[in-house]
């Protein structure tokens, strides 16, 4: 049997739930998938979580692959290689911790830094409070929840420059309070 061939043959049987093809797929491909993963993010254990979160995805999309005259490992390597290009665009974002940074962190444990942390944290409350409710949630949701400016505007009902002054005019009216 050609290569490809049992490739094929074997999403397919991992696209009715089997198992045992999901095993061999694994023990025939894993190897290529590392080396592409490795190869992008340049860092075993990254690899391998998303090495694992490669073959997640061909489980649950399995049925998706159409067998069209090409490698399947081609549509195996594209889940991989996307993947890990997802993975280290994440690690990119995060910003990377200082030793400086780690101490305050353990500093954080204190009983001082406690209670300056709850003083803190109820300053920004009654700030929030302080503003209209329909614009400290759009603030909370854009700011907290990582909603997009259109995402906030479909879900307040109202036009997107009127989200966008919200927000500016709630930052402005947040930063007079936590001033005082």
């Amino acid at each position: 049997m050609h290569e490809w061939s049992k490739v094929e043959q074997l999403l397919t049987d991992i696209a009715q739930g089997n198992t045992r093809a999901f095993s061999e797929l694994y023990d025939c491909t894993s190897t290529k998938l590392y080396g592409i993963c490795l190869r992008v993010l340049e860092d075993d254990a990254s690899a391998q979580e998303v090495l694992q979160e490669t073959y997640m995805k061909v489980w649950r999309n399995a049925e998706r692959y159409q067998s069209n005259g090409l490698s399947p490992m081609t549509w195996l390597m594209t889940i991989a290689r996307n993947s890990a290009i997802d993975k280290r665009r994440a690690l990119m974002a995060q910003p990377s911790m200082s030793s400086e940074d780690i101490e305050l962190i353990e500093d954080h444990d204190s009983p001082e830094c406690q209670v300056a942390f709850a003083q803190a944290k109820q300053h920004i409350e009654d700030c929030l409070n302080s503003l209209p409710p329909e614009r400290a949630e759009a603030i909370k949701g854009a700011y907290l929840e990582g909603l997009s400016y259109a995402e906030l505007a479909e879900q307040c009902a109202i036009p997107l420059n009127t989200i966008r002054t919200w927000l500016r005019r709630g930052l402005q009216r947040l930063k007079g309070c936590l001033e005082q």
